[in-house]
């Protein structure tokens, strides 16, 4: 089947005239060369009678070329353009969405003879047409019956007579005048000649009709005469417009760096605090906050004096109308929005209220299921809804950089029917109220998988409770009826006191799984009842430092030295170095409890039980017999040591917890279905 190209296009687009998906053929793609960013690629296509080469491909169809799917000679239906105009008055056709219908093997060549479209090369001869009238791009027409003599523009030195003539030029628009008329404009040549009747054209002027014969004494462009008295009047569509023009409100996702000239309509639904820097470069402050409209969302920060300017106006939450910000590369390391681009706010951007905020979205969210987040690829930036079924209280933890922050976990569930903790961190961490079970949504979350699966918000995150969304609604409801009463299954696994996820196991998979046998340690939990503590050896003389747990040598003279502090002291402290059996369903295990979990297991200090020992073996020995067949929660780190040429998986226990017979019992239940699916 034959595939037309559609005639004309090439002058429609240039012009910024809507064509519906229009088919064009590509000539020729050169890469531009940029300094950052992904590269751009310069397209010539035509329509089988002119050819433009002022096509710019926008960086989301790169693929296109990268993958060979685009070539020149194949044919191509432009679903979405933009047509910008540069400040040196080029035109640019920005091609946002197309598809390659023929390939260049398919099409077999250049389809037609095309010439390169130029608006000034498109009439440059006389020829005849109707009546006279003169227009150009700065002056608007003037209508005065009767007989027309014009005395404008004289080009040489004596005038000639000639019949109307038709002159036309990129800047004029058709004006009609009937009856005659003498025209003394313009003159380029020494004869005179006789014409038919003349035409002016300009592109930017509006068109006239003079009825009769006239005088038309505007548009003097040599000089500057006649300005002010109405002689040269403004063309209207080169009017400032204010911000709120609803003439030149562009959507967010049609911005692109070649625009110069746009303004949108946005609302605000994320802002930071100002924060701070210092460095070798000097110092400064910044903040940003991330806009909405209903094509897409971007980041927009400020700096410095622009911080002062701008921060007390922006609220979250409001419309507003912004231009002349500067747009860039988005730096994904610090923006989780879907956009290539951001804006950087500068000395001339402009930041208007808007009245009027109907139709413009209060959040664009991406809302994952949560069963689906075991599909998806770690460290991946989703959109989650859920209902707080629980909240942990505040905690507060030191990063790597000794900095305390707030931290509180979350447990949502949606409709699915499966739970997810999430993490938040400062100022979010802290005000939280989960004690009504709120539905919360929270846009840039962080996918782990340590653990199963968890979420933790990031600092460009925006977290909702009980948000104003069709999506809160139909979840609230869906909870409130059933949703309460469901048996849910949780993609977390149970978080320890510390914080840190947990790797349940069985001692029979720890050891078919040969845990510890490698170079690092491994760790693990395990629900084990205690079937021996052994007493034998469980205490030792340390030395009384602080600092130091070393054994002591008794000196037999009333001082005990410290080989590692090289200093004798005149006491000792206890401290516990326990061994004990634990067993579970499948198998046991030896493990070693030293000073703070020892005393979590025998319920006693170490000092005490020292004390016990010399005074009361009986009551010694009772405080061993009661830690017998006792069950707790052990998180335990294994690992390969050598002793004596003997190579041996030594087990340690961090930590120990009392068992929640009520998550356990889910946890059990959740095993169960997983092996039964």
């Amino acid at each position: 089947m034959s595939i037309k190209l559609t005639e004309g296009a090439i002058e429609a687009l240039f012009k910024g005239s809507e064509v519906s998906s229009p088919v064009l053929q590509l000539l020729h793609i050169r890469q531009i060369d940029g300094k950052s960013g992904p590269p751009r690629f310069r397209l010539m296509m035509s329509d089988g009678v002119h050819s433009l080469t002022s096509f710019l491909l926008a960086t989301q169809l790169n693929r296109l070329r990268q993958e060979n799917i685009m070539a020149p000679n194949c044919l191509c239906v432009l679903k979405k353009t933009i047509t910008n105009k540069l400040e040196d008055g080029r035109h640019v056709v920005v091609v946002m969405d197309m598809e390659i219908i023929k390939s260049a093997e398919e099409t077999g060549g250049k389809i037609g003879a095309p010439t390169p479209y130029n608006l000034d090369d498109k009439t440059k001869s006389p020829q005849k047409s109707g009546p006279t009238t003169y227009s150009s791009a700065s002056s608007a027409l003037t209508n005065v019956p009767g007989p027309s003599k014009n005395y404008d523009s004289y080009k040489t030195k004596s005038p000639q007579k000639s019949g109307p003539t038709t002159y036309s030029s990129a800047s004029s628009a058709l004006t009609n005048v009937p009856g005659p008329s003498k025209n003394y404009d313009s003159y380029k040549t020494k004869s005179p000649q006789k014409s038919g009747p003349s035409t002016y054209n300009s592109a930017s002027s509006p068109s006239a009709k003079v009825p009769g014969p006239s005088k038309n004494y505007n548009s003097f462009p040599p000089s500057g005469r006649g300005r002010g008295r109405g002689f040269a009047k403004k063309n209207p569509a080169e009017a400032h417009s204010t911000p709120a023009s609803p003439t030149k409100v562009v959507p967010i996702s049609s911005l692109n760096p070649y625009q110069t000239k746009w303004t949108i309509r946005a609302r605000v639904t994320n802002k930071s605090n100002v924060r701070t820097w210092s460095n070798s470069k000097g110092e400064g402050k910044l903040f940003s906050f991330e806009i909405v409209d209903e094509s897409g969302e971007i980041k927009i920060t400020a700096f410095n004096k622009e911080v002062d300017k701008f921060f007390p106006l922006v609220e979250q939450g409001k419309v507003y109308y912004i231009t002349k910000a500067l747009l860039k590369m988005a730096n994904k390391q610090y923006t989780t929005l879907k956009n290539d681009y951001e804006m950087t706010l500068h000395a001339n951007s402009s930041i208007v209220p808007c009245g009027e905020s109907q139709g413009v979205p209060t959040m664009q969210c991406d809302f994952v299921p949560i069963a689906e987040l075991e599909n998806r690829d770690k460290d991946a930036i989703i959109d989650v809804i859920g209902v707080c079924k629980s909240a942990e209280d505040v905690s507060r933890i030191t990063t790597k950089a000794s900095r305390e922050v707030s931290k509180r976990a979350l447990c949502l569930m949606d409709t699915s029917g499966k739970m997810v903790t999430v993490t938040l961190w400062g100022e979010e961490a802290e005000r939280f109220d989960g004690s009504r079970q709120p539905v919360v949504a929270i846009k840039g979350a962080r996918l782990s998988d340590f653990g199963g699966r968890s979420l933790s918000a990031l600092f460009s995150s925006t977290v909702m409770v009980n948000p104003d969304i069709p999506e809160a609604f139909r979840l609230r409801a869906w909870y409130d009826h059933e949703g309460n009463a469901l048996n849910s299954q949780s993609l977390t696994e149970t978080r320890s006191t510390g914080g840190a996820r947990v790797n349940w196991k069985t001692l029979t998979e720890v050891k078919n799984e040969h845990l510890g046998q490698g170079e690092k340690a491994e760790y693990f939990s395990c629900v084990a009842t205690v079937l021996y503590s052994r007493k034998e050896n469980c205490l030792y003389q340390a030395c009384p430092s602080p600092d130091c747990n070393k054994k002591v040598v008794d000196q037999l003279n009333g001082s005990y030295r410290c080989e590692k502090c090289n200093r004798d002291f005149p006491d000792f402290k206890h401290r516990l170095l326990l061994s004990a059996n634990l067993a579970d369903f499948g198998d046991n295990q030896w493990v070693t409890c030293f000073q703070e979990t020892a005393e979590v297991l025998l319920g006693h200090s170490a000092e005490t039980l020292g004390r016990l020992r010399d005074t009361d073996e009986a009551a010694f020995d009772e405080v061993f017999q009661k830690t017998n067949y006792t069950t707790h929660i052990f998180k335990n780190r294994v690992k390969l040591e050598t002793y004596n040429d003997e190579s041996r998986v030594k087990a340690t226990v961090m930590e120990v917890q009392p068992v929640d017979h009520r998550e356990y019992s889910r946890r059990l239940i959740s095993n169960i279905r997983k092996m039964a699916g």
